[in-house]
């Protein structure tokens, strides 16, 4: 199986235009008032930083989310260091065999769904209870990324 890095790249956008509204008109204000920042503080920050990184770390999730929301890669990673012939060809066959099985968007946002609730949210809400946050400042962040990796994983498991 090759990697689809156009694919990746782009899946990368979602959560960037996600966040632009999430933390902006949607849920800007609350966000700010939970978190304790101020406009003054976001004015001073170096944005081309900020974007810059925050773009790495949604590539490196688009990286590891097209394993959860592709079941293909499960077939390779069962066999990729195996040199008998006949794994070989059975890859072969059964790669043919479910190519397209199970790859639209829907079934990618299925999985990025699981993936937000069972990983972002754990995380998030892990880090939020030893800082004695909220459980608002938790679920704003947390459905920021669910929505994020839903889209992500139906853009990669549809195209990638």
């Amino acid at each position: 199986m090759n990697i689809n890095f156009p694919i990746l790249l782009l899946a990368a956008l979602a959560p960037m235009g996600i966040g632009f509204l999430w933390y902006g008109p949607l849920f800007g204000k609350a966000w700010m008032a939970e978190s304790g920042m101020t406009m003054e503080k976001a004015r001073s920050a170096n944005m081309v930083k900020t974007i810059g990184l925050s773009y790495l770390f949604c590539v490196m999730v688009a990286f590891t989310l097209q394993f959860m929301v592709i079941h293909q890669y499960s077939l390779f990673s069962m066999v990729q260091n195996d040199a008998r012939p006949e794994v070989a060809e059975w890859l072969r066959q059964s790669t043919a065999l479910f190519e397209g099985s199970f790859r639209t968007f829907k079934h990618g946002m299925l999985h990025g769904f699981m993936a937000g609730v069972t990983f972002a949210l754990p995380l998030i809400g892990l880090h939020a209870l030893y800082e004695q946050r909220s459980a608002k400042y938790i679920f704003i962040h947390a459905g920021y990324w669910i929505i994020s990796m839903m889209l992500m994983g139906g853009v990669i498991c549809q195209w990638a």
